[in-house]
């Protein structure tokens, strides 16, 4: 018996590591051996109804169906386990939340009783800010040329992206100002090569160029994805309110939202060191290793660390938001975030309840996704002049 609990265990490990994007070559042999054993069918399906609490108001989906896709990808991930890359993965992931959806969505005229309203998605535009009080509005397929108080030209956008120039070195810093507003994101190459992805409902302050000799700084409210140019004689920090996270060179998440009761910096490559800069706070360091999330709670102004499977929270720049064991409430301000709606819980026994869950929000509606939540957890909602209210 000891064995069979053990033998089931590491199955269950690996779908787990399968659906959150981590599954080994090993994981998959596993997989691929297991789902064509008849006795693991009745276990397959109560595995699915349990994370995606399949509610009994829908007609039960087709097992045989999601059995075999599955089957499928994993024989397809094996030959491509090589080159294959996080966001891929991640589109498996969602495989089993898609094809629940299409399920239901098939049978949406016999479940509905009411006409639900469309919500109508914001269209605010991104602000660019310069240090002299100048404001552009950014249009998403812009081809604005950027220039500085003087006129010469250190940067412009390409769409969906704004480049800068290395100009020549000053001993002043000219700061620029990024605001971004919910439903929309932006890509910002820096002067000295760094690539910074910014989400939903942040704000981004950065030199227009660096000074030689002196420490590249930025300042950060709300979420970005850094990928930092290497260089030794020019430590990269970013400031993150109360946190200062210093790098050298490489690639980290940083969630720093107002709103937030903490900051969470997550490290996908190199090295990263946390301290918090409150007078009131201890000047401890915190070193971060890669596939650990650095946590520091604002309150009490301590940094904690954990192991984690770092492609559910860098996701976001694949076009894809992923929720494990998260809060109810928090899921809902990252909905308003991506989609630029306002959302308001009125029930409170809701708030807290954690949830899986992954949106591809370049493809799917916030109405869909509304819709999923609905058919899959049971969760009622309306729509009043625009707003969406769980009841």
């Amino acid at each position: 018996e000891l064995i069979a609990k053990w033998v089931f265990k590491n199955i269950e490990n690996s779908l787990i590591r399968y659906l959150n994007a981590s599954a080994s070559r090993k994981d998959l042999d596993v997989l691929n051996q297991w789902i064509q054993e008849p006795s693991s069918e009745t276990i397959f399906k109560t595995y699915l109804k349990t994370h995606f609490a399949i509610n009994s108001s829908m007609n039960t989906p087709n097992h045989n169906s999601m059995k075999e896709r599955l089957l499928e990808e994993i024989r397809s991930d094996k030959k491509k386990i090589k080159r294959r890359r996080a966001n891929t993965l991640l589109k498996y992931a969602a495989l089993f939340v898609g094809i629940i959806f299409s399920g239901y969505l098939v049978q949406k005229s016999f479940f509905n009783t009411k006409e639900t309203p469309a919500l109508v998605v914001g269209e605010d535009a991104i602000i660019l800010e310069h240090e002299n009080g100048n404001v552009e509005r950014l249009d998403k397929e812009g081809n604005t040329v950027i220039t500085d108080a003087t006129g010469n030209i250190v940067g412009k956008q390409q769409g969906e992206e704004l480049v800068y120039t290395q100009g020549k070195s000053s001993e002043k810093l000219v700061y620029n100002t990024l605001k971004i507003p919910y439903g929309k994101q932006l890509k910002v190459a820096l002067s000295d090569g760094t690539k910074v992805m910014l989400n939903a409902g942040s704000e981004f302050r950065y030199p227009v160029n660096f000074i030689k000799g002196k420490k590249r700084e930025v300042f950060l409210q709300g979420e970005a994805y850094f990928d930092v140019a290497h260089d030794a004689r020019h430590p990269f920090v970013v400031e993150a309110n109360a946190l200062d996270i210093q790098v050298l060179g490489t690639k980290f998440n940083v969630a720093n939202y107002k709103e937030d009761v903490s900051t969470e910096v997550v490290l996908v490559d190199g090295s990263v060191m946390l301290q918090s800069n409150t007078e009131t706070a201890e000047k401890s360091q915190t070193i971060l290793s890669p596939g650990f999330k650095g946590i520091f709670k604002k309150s009490e102004k301590t940094i904690e660390t954990k192991e984690v499977n770092t492609a559910i929270y860098t996701a976001w720049t694949d076009g894809f938001v992923v929720f494990r064991e998260a809060p109810f409430q928090n899921i809902l301000k990252k909905l308003e975030r991506h989609y630029n709606v306002k959302i308001r819980n009125t029930n409170t026994t809701l708030a807290n309840e954690r949830f899986n869950a992954t949106i591809d929000v370049e493809n799917d509606t916030i109405d869909q996704v509304l819709e999923y939540f609905n058919k899959i957890y049971d969760i009622d909602y309306t729509i009043i002049n625009n707003e969406v209210i769980i009841n």
